[in-house]
């Protein structure tokens, strides 16, 4: 799900018809017990969607049309949009019209194509890259890095963990509500343990308190986690993110012959796609591959 601005929640939409629509989906929303995360994303991309929609004259859920979304990608496209930022807002608007459509609120089902997104080569660290991006670090930094590329959880997840999810004998790690509101327990090893304790050492560490906090002691937020990022990129001449950490356990665990389905367990996923999706042939597995099982090099 792509980040978005947080929205003025004191604004309303002039249609009567569908302010009133729009609060009824939104209130659905919270019903099922969607995140707050995915409540804003909801709620800005659907609210900018029919402010956009006012201002070409439609006032009803009853009046917007394929033609209409179509249009509304179009021009975000020109807006220079990303195709996940398109991605993104096409498929809030299908949750909103399949809802309206059940809710009675649209006469007809409008049915519109997603916009694909476009399959680009993901960053990822080879064991190299990841050794020059741990020696750049600070003692803080170097934990938190280490236990993202050992662990494979998400950057949210790695900020709302205490000292009392990590067992240090054993290196199994319990992520509380994670993404979907899930529970699981991923593992990290003796190395990541050592870098925690001596990161452990030099702040404040009750079983209560964030796993990883910022320089008064507070929890390190999202913020916080891409300004480390981001200097260690500086620093090395790496591109590094908190979600490259998350691609690169998968790559390397995969390399070291961990099970597939092991690894889903641990990033939480409930099916092997988005492991398989992580794990993107980068350029020297496929040298690799090839020279071990080049059809014509076998002839010899």
């Amino acid at each position: 799900m792509s980040p978005v601005p947080k929205t003025n929640p004191s604004r309303k939409l002039a249609s009567q018809a569908f302010d009133d629509a729009y609060q009824d989906f939104m209130l659905s929303r919270q019903a099922i017990n969607c995140t707050e995360r995915t409540l804003e994303f909801y709620k800005y991309q659907v609210f900018y969607f029919l402010l956009w929609t006012e201002g070409q004259s439609v006032t009803t859920p009853n009046d917007i049309t394929p033609r209409l979304v179509r249009q509304y990608i179009a021009e975000r496209k020109q807006k220079g949009l990303s195709d996940r930022s398109l991605n993104a807002a096409a498929r809030a608007i299908r949750t909103l019209v399949r809802f309206w459509h059940r809710e009675g609120y649209m006469d007809s089902l409008i049915v519109f194509e997603i916009p694909k997104l476009s399959k680009k080569r993901l960053p990822v660290l080879d064991k190299e890259q990841l050794k020059k991006v741990l020696r750049a670090c600070n003692i803080r930094d170097r934990a938190l890095v280490m236990f993202m590329a050992d662990s494979g959880v998400r950057r949210q997840e790695a900020i709302d963990l205490n000292w009392e999810d990590v067992n240090m004998q054993t290196g199994l790690v319990r992520v509380k509500q994670g993404k979907g509101r899930k529970d699981r327990a991923t593992v990290v090893g003796a190395t990541t343990r050592r870098a925690l304790l001596a990161y452990k050492r030099t702040v404040k560490h009750e079983a209560h308190m964030p796993l990883f906090q910022g320089r008064t002691g507070q929890r390190l937020g999202g913020t916080g986690v891409v300004l480390i990022y981001t200097r260690l990129s500086k620093k090395t001449g790496i591109h590094v993110t908190a979600h490259a950490m998350r691609r690169t356990f998968v790559i390397l665990s995969l390399r070291a012959d961990m099970d597939a389905g092991h690894l889903q367990a641990m990033l939480g996923q409930t099916t092997l796609d988005m492991v398989y999706y992580y794990a993107q042939m980068v350029d020297e597995d496929l040298i690799r591959e090839h020279r071990a099982h080049s059809p014509i090099d076998s002839l010899s």
